[in-house]
């Protein structure tokens, strides 16, 4: 380690630094893994601004698929017009940037596969997904997922319906528009029932289970609607006909 010391003062005397000059000398395929195990957002996404190789790889189709609206075909690899073809696309343990700006419209569309779905904007309102009127439901999970960074509104029914594996909400908005048939909709359902005498703890570690982050519910009859094990971490939730406020951390099963 003391042999190599003169050669890093040396660098750090012609104004380089030593440690990036050494991690650009990696070839693309080891950057590459090393970028796949940072969280997408926002530690791969950055990686994204700091030169044009590192944009490339950051956004290479091997690390994530992207949803973009503007794209009219599917000639450029990983790029998608909407979610439900993305999703059919996807492998397991892919993951799945959604472009911000307009809204993305989505209905019953079932993922059975485990994938993480992130929006691409700074924040969660720039990323919008809508379920219209006479669907069950925006998304439907029957595997292990992540959502992150998004906005799903449904105007009917339910924002998410949770079927099957361990789901993950972070940092997103779910808002149940308001309309007289506000007593049928619900920001999150789960079917998923728990085996008989399997502790909480490891349902969450092994079984079906919701978990919800920093996410704020604003609208419908109740904000979840379930029969298994759910964990609330600083949600916030908000009935617009009664102006209640409601701020949750707790642990439901």
């Amino acid at each position: 380690m003391e042999a190599g010391q003169p050669k890093l003062k040396k660098l750090a005397k012609r104004g380089k630094n030593p440690y990036n000059c050494q991690i650009n000398n990696l070839d693309d395929g080891c950057l590459m893994l090393i970028f796949s195990f940072l969280c997408p957002i926002p530690d791969r996404y950055n990686t994204a601004l700091v030169c044009r190789r590192w944009r490339f790889l950051a956004c290479h189709p091997r690390l994530w698929l992207r949803v973009d609206r503007s794209v009219n075909d599917l000639s450029e690899p990983g790029v998608y017009p909407n979610i439900e073809t993305a999703v059919a696309a996807a492998r397991p343990g892919d993951t799945v940037l959604i472009a911000a700006g307009g809204i993305h419209r989505t209905s019953n569309i079932q993922i059975k596969k485990p994938i993480c779905l992130i929006g691409a904007g700074e924040l969660p309102d720039d990323t919008t997904l809508i379920c219209s009127r006479g669907s069950e439901s925006a998304l439907e999970f029957l595997a292990t997922c992540k959502l992150a960074n998004l906005t799903v509104r449904a105007e009917l029914g339910c924002c998410l319906l949770h079927r099957g594996g361990r789901l993950t909400i972070d940092g997103c908005i779910l808002q149940c528009e308001s309309n007289p048939l506000d007593h049928l909709s619900h920001a999150i359902v789960t079917t998923a029932s728990p085996p008989d005498g399997v502790p909480a703890a490891a349902l969450k570690k092994n079984g079906d289970c919701v978990t919800v982050m920093r996410t704020r519910i604003e609208g419908g009859a109740k904000a979840v609607l379930t029969s298994g094990t759910l964990s609330l971490q600083q949600v916030r939730v908000i009935y617009t006909r009664t102006s209640l406020f409601f701020w949750f951390s707790v642990e439901q099963t």
